[in-house]
């Protein structure tokens, strides 16, 4: 069990996107109520709890990260009353809640927007948000050469009440999602409120999307690299991004945390989407007076490649581990392919060499030291959904930019629970209810029921690490000593000789250490280490 003080450090939590997780009304779209009925099956993976995506009032132009009030359930979720219920639950399984909060942007129907657009250039509303006028002689240039991460420009034109073309609004993502001004002091204020909001209902803490935003270069100067944003979709224009000033807000936010942690002792955890371009940057976010933890995706983006792995696993100990954080690894989420896919498996079978290597990969998160997320549908094994067709699409990414390229619903497609055939029991509606987006049927080889009745499955590969992860003292937080390995083999030790090894090859090979097996990802004869495959030793050396 999980002590009250520090349990963020090796915890694993369950990322659950809600709109796909489970839906208990019957409309297609998965739901709070959803969430908490389906809280015992996670409880019995043995995840310690769960990060929900944004559930706010919102028009839903991107999935609820457009949000028009941040203190509020959006209907198609529920309401308050159903939130507090769930809370109740997740509180008698001793599960923690974090809720996904949006500091960066808001919605342009959020009520401060549409109250900027009526109220005028240089009014104190326009000041909340990143108004300027346009370059040339009318005004028909943006006022800067940025370009949004979902496709186009960074800027929008607005209509003034008298009908004529106005000012510029800043919008990192989409049209729908202006940008907050955090130089100023009442953006700072309504988000402090935000935070005593939820934190007063009980949530454990939150995760922070696009933690390294919020600021901009106070003149918003022309990008040194103007096309870096569209080229990547990342953050990597350093006007837009990772400015100095960010630091501290996450000193106060932390403070906060800090006073309701000192009423009870149960320490309230902020983890953050941090994107930057190295371990050592990422180090500066979890400072001991900043953030508890960001999610390391080095990982996540790292070819299946021994000495990649290696490499950024040694950075990741050396650079974020030194500041008194741990590293917060992650593997999937909803954002990216799913591994069984990313690591080479076509997406319409259940076996081969993706699902050997998200296996592997599963059991290398898993026996590293520091905090591991887990995204909905990675304990089944579920590939990314590659073909649903251009009429279903919802992501704003191809909305924006006409191309299929690294869009999102592939990963976003609700859970099969249960039957041969879709809904798959992720909708409790009349027969012929059809979830939000369609469901492909070889789905039916990755329900949840089939996969706990299978003891050879992904879920039970992660249930069976999960409980070994909290069962041996060698395991979550701590250190870890690299092994000398053959080529394309990874090994190391976690305290007092436990062994993880991966074979990144297809060939088997001699096991780097003898001793008694623990777990593998696959079959795994004594001696030997098959391809594509990890396992878990107690070393007898």
């Amino acid at each position: 069990m999980l002590s009250k003080y520090r349990w963020w450090r090796d915890a694993v939590i369950y990322q659950v996107y809600v709109r796909s997780f489970l839906d208990s009304t019957g409309d297609g779209i998965g739901d709070l109520a959803g969430v908490r009925a389906g809280l015992p099956y996670l409880k019995k993976l043995g995840v310690d709890g769960i990060w929900l995506s944004p559930f706010y009032p919102s028009p839903q132009h991107d999935h609820g990260y457009d949000v028009a009030d941040y203190c509020d359930v959006d209907p198609v979720f529920g309401d308050l009353a159903e939130f507090d219920l769930l809370m109740g639950t997740a509180r008698r399984l001793g599960v923690k809640v974090l809720l996904d909060i949006v500091p960066n942007h808001c919605s342009h129907e959020h009520p401060w927007f549409q109250e900027a657009l009526a109220a005028g250039p240089g009014s104190a509303a326009r000041a909340r948000f990143h108004f300027a006028d346009g370059r040339g002689a009318d005004g028909a240039e943006p006022p800067n050469n940025w370009h949004a991460m979902f496709g186009g420009p960074a800027w929008s034109r607005v209509t003034e009440a008298d009908g004529r073309p106005g000012q510029w609004y800043l919008h990192m993502f989409t049209p729908e999602q202006p940008d907050w001004n955090w130089r100023c002091p009442e953006v700072a204020a309504e988000f402090d409120r935000t935070l005593r909001f939820w934190l007063d209902r009980g949530v454990d803490g939150f995760r922070i999307d696009v933690a390294a935003g919020l600021f901009k270069h106070p003149d918003l100067p022309d990008s040194p690299d103007p096309e870096a944003d569209a080229r990547t979709r990342d953050s990597v224009n350093p006007l837009a991004w990772n400015q100095p000033e960010v630091h501290d807000v996450w000193r106060h936010w932390r403070a906060v945390c800090e006073e309701y942690t000192a009423r009870d002792g149960d320490e309230r955890l902020l983890v953050g989407e941090v994107s930057v371009p190295t371990a050592r940057e990422h180090a500066r976010y979890v400072r001991s007076d900043e953030l508890h933890q960001a999610f390391f995706f080095d990982l996540l983006s790292a070819p299946w490649s021994a000495d990649a792995f290696r490499k950024v696993i040694t950075e990741a100990m050396q650079d974020i581990a030194g500041t008194g954080s741990t590293v917060t690894w992650v593997l999937n989420n909803h954002d990216q392919v799913r591994t069984v896919t990313r690591y080479g498996e076509p997406a319409t079978e259940g076996s081969g060499l993706g699902a050997a290597r998200a296996r592997a990969a599963a059991l290398l998160m898993l026996a590293l030291p520091g905090a591991a997320y887990i995204y909905q549908g990675e304990e089944l094994g579920l590939p990314e959904v590659v073909d649903l067709p251009d009429d279903v699409l919802t992501d704003p990414i191809f909305r924006r930019t006409g191309s299929r390229a690294r869009i999102r619903d592939g990963c976003r497609v609700p859970l099969p629970w249960s039957g041969q055939a879709s809904p798959f029991g992720f909708t409790s509606g009349a027969e012929g209810a059809r979830p939000w987006l369609p469901q492909p049927e070889y789905f039916a080889e990755y329900a949840t029921d089939r996969a706990l009745a299978d003891t050879h499955s992904f879920w039970h590969l992660y249930r069976d690490g999960l409980q070994l992860r909290y069962r041996l003292p060698q395991l979550g937080e701590g250190s870890l000593r690299w092994l000398e390995t053959p080529p394309g083999v990874l090994g190391f030790v976690r305290g007092d000789g436990l062994v993880c090894a991966v074979n990144f090859g297809t060939a088997p090979v001699p096991a780097p250490v003898s001793g008694t097996p623990l777990l593998s990802s696959g079959p795994c004869p004594a001696g030997v280490l098959p391809g594509a495959t990890a396992a878990w030793w107690i070393n007898d050396l």
